[in-house]
């Protein structure tokens, strides 16, 4: 190993624990979060001390930090590639974890806190490689535009989703991007490890339900009760079971599977097949179908008092083409009385294949012999929902080789978030080989 990138793959371990100590919690909630801009300073910073020039912006509110910088490659017309990560991360209770969550421990051959896999591991692997790609002078063969973000927590409405609408110069030539949920191994059998390239994303939409009633005195009779009307609704929704749609990022992954395990999915107990794979069965059971699950109820002030109106939050994750559908199946469940608005991100779906799948196969392989790399569809969001406005084609590729007993998609907002030292060291590996050759 050239010493350059020892030197990275050193730096990658303090770096991620620098990160998780700077608390970037998004509540969503303008009086109660902490913000990025410390973090985003600490990345400017980073990248300034080895020659980077950074452009640092606040989008659409104090304190919401993104940086962004550009490395130029060798042959200028090619398209550039953006590498991402967002700074903020989800509350976490103290007193739930075995550490402090904003400690950034470094114990047990593990850096552990809120963020450590989403997506502080990723940002970390970013900035070593980065760093060591301009103190050595190493040029891509194409531009690299670093990007480190705001708010994908809540959307992306102070992160990518701003820059994308206000300042689409950062990403001028930008073609192909990777970023988190993607390139992490899970070991199927007798220590065969696939590695899952993430290549499509449900859609989300945030769906607020309504109901109108009649308000009166609670000790009256009423036929026009807003909270029993919702209630109903509700049930009735988080009842539903939205049908099986194989999209093609999920129906290659299945027979990937089935190539390295010899499992069969028969659309007929897909759910029971799925359920096989352990952990990871939350995860891809969540991708065969829509699901709208509900979060939040809100209805009345006062004991007595029958409100006029109530309200409901419900989740929804919408498979790419179901868009109409979703719309009309839920109008039919929920019938013309319960209003519906919402914030919406749209589906994202892109092939496995091409020069860049190519290289992130042979930058998988060249450290782990022997592995697969499968694409897979996340059941969650990313900012590639904002990215690919411009155009760009978005991949999940944050490479990490994983112990077969963790449960890694647990991990994601899950109390005792951890990532394992020698997998951020494989990560920056992989990524440097990748960059080199994309």
């Amino acid at each position: 190993m050239e010493e350059g990138l020892r030197v990275a793959q050193d730096e990658v371990v303090a770096l991620a624990s620098e990160l998780i100590r700077i608390d970037t919690t998004n509540t969503g909630d303008p009086e109660t979060l902490v913000g990025e801009r410390a973090a985003a300073e600490w990345v400017a910073e980073k990248l300034s001390e080895v020659g980077y020039e950074t452009t640092y912006v606040e989008s659409g509110a104090k304190g919401r930090g993104n940086v962004v910088a550009r490395l130029a490659g060798a042959d200028p017309s090619r398209g550039a590639l953006l590498v991402h990560g967002h700074l903020d991360v989800v509350p976490a209770d103290a007193s739930e974890w075995s550490v402090h969550p904003f400690s950034g421990a470094v114990q047990d051959g593990y850096v552990w806190g809120r963020g450590a896999v989403d997506m502080k591991d990723m940002v970390a692997m970013t900035l070593a490689v980065a760093r060591h790609f301009k103190r050595n002078g190493v040029v891509p063969p194409r531009d690299l535009v670093f990007a480190f973000l705001a708010d994908e927590e809540a959307g992306g409405v102070y992160g990518a989703k701003w820059l994308v609408d206000n300042r689409p110069e950062l990403f001028e030539g930008v073609t192909e991007a990777i970023s988190e949920v993607g390139g992490f191994s899970i070991t199927l059998k007798d220590d065969v490890r696939a590695y899952l390239v993430e290549t499509a994303e449900k859609g989300i939409r945030w769906l607020k339900l309504r109901v109108r009633g009649t308000a009166g005195h609670g000790s009256m009779i009423h036929h026009d009760n807003a909270v029993a009307k919702l209630a109903a609704a509700v049930t009735k929704l988080g009842q539903h079971r939205f049908p099986v749609v194989l999209t093609p990022s999920v129906r290659e992954f299945l027979a990937g599977v089935t190539e390295i395990t010899g499992l069969d999915f028969p659309e007929d107990d897909l759910d029971g097949a799925i359920g096989k794979l352990g952990a990871l069965s939350r995860m891809i059971g969540a991708t065969i179908r829509d699901t709208a699950n509900p979060t939040m109820l809100s209805a009345g002030y006062k004991a007595n008092v029958i409100p006029s109106t109530a309200e409901a939050t419900v989740d929804c994750r919408i498979l790419p083409g179901r868009e109409e559908a979703f719309d009309r199946e839920l109008a039919e469940l929920l019938g013309p009385d319960v209003e519906r608005e919402w914030l919406g991100l749209p589906p994202v779906e892109t092939t496995f294949d091409g020069a860049l799948v190519d290289a992130m196969t042979a930058s998988i392989t060249a450290e782990d012999p022997g592995a697969r790399v499968l694409p897979y569809m996340l059941s969650g969001g990313t900012d590639a929902k904002s990215f690919q406005q411009l155009g760009i084609r978005n991949f999940g590729f944050a490479p990490l080789k994983l112990p077969a007993d963790l449960d890694f998609s647990g991990l994601f907002h899950g109390v005792n978030e951890r990532v394992p030292v020698d997998a951020l060291q494989f990560g920056v590996r992989v990524l440097d080989r990748f960059l080199r050759n994309s």
